[in-house]
């Protein structure tokens, strides 16, 4: 079952899209501040599609791609001016981009590949001056003593998440148990998030040597990272 089916993906859009929208202002700031003003922003992992309608509203095209089935087909309605396909951020073809972004840790879901080969992929879509902003989550993501129990709840829909790591091979799994409203009645869904963790420097490292301008990045604008979240900013060079 791929991550975020149906259930899953109606939650998060209604529980979580908060970071997508907190994050817009500070994120086409940092695009306009590089000299990205317009043109076409690759989203890889644009899940619900709430950064690629703000991306709309200031006047760039938007082509998201997300692995989630759900998640396409209501990013595909809200942000209607877009383009949007199926498919593995990690394979699918980047066009030629003035932008492309990845925001909410969508690198770290496995399975992925060498973050390496997905950089100089970027590169080469970008043109002279074009930007790369990302996240991802690192090894103090996971939890301090053991697993870590936490539930978020909305009018119509409740999710109960247990969240484990293993420090050796800098991993973190999530299993998710999700309860939405179908009716008069409550359906109940089970998936399994893991994600690969990453160190910071050594996807700054990894940037620079192919060719980007990178610098870490504590906040997108006022908008700041959660702890364990890393924000990176990538210009490729004139």
């Amino acid at each position: 079952m791929p991550a975020y089916g149906e259930d899953l993906a109606c939650i998060h859009d209604a529980g979580h899209s908060g970071f997508a929208l907190g994050a817009a202002p500070g994120l086409l700031r940092i695009l306009r501040q590089h000299g990205v003003r317009g043109g076409l922003v690759t989203d890889l992992g644009c899940g619900s599609g709430r950064w690629a309608r703000e991306l709309n509203r200031a006047g760039f095209e938007v082509f998201g791609v997300d692995r989630s089935p759900s998640l396409v087909r209501m990013a595909r309605r809200i942000a209607a001016q877009s383009r949007f396909a199926v498919g593995s951020l990690w394979q699918a073809p980047i066009p030629a981009s003035d932008a492309v972004t990845s925001i909410g840790e969508c690198l770290n879901y496995l399975p992925a590949g060498p973050p390496e080969r997905l950089f100089k992929r970027v590169f080469h879509a970008l043109r002279p001056g074009g930007v790369f902003v990302f996240d991802v989550a690192g090894p103090s993501r996971i939890p301090a003593n053991g697993p870590r129990k936490s539930w978020n709840a909305g009018r119509d829909w409740a999710v109960l998440v247990e969240t484990e790591g293993d420090r050796n091979r800098t991993t973190l799994t999530r299993r998710i148990v999700s309860f939405r409203r179908i009716g008069n009645r409550y359906r109940r869904s089970e998936e399994v998030h893991r994600l690969r963790l990453y160190h910071p420097e050594a996807l700054l490292e990894s940037l620079r040597q192919i060719g980007f301008h990178a610098e870490r990045l504590s906040s997108y604008g006022r908008f700041p990272l959660p702890e364990g979240i890393t924000g990176v900013m990538a210009v490729k060079g004139v």
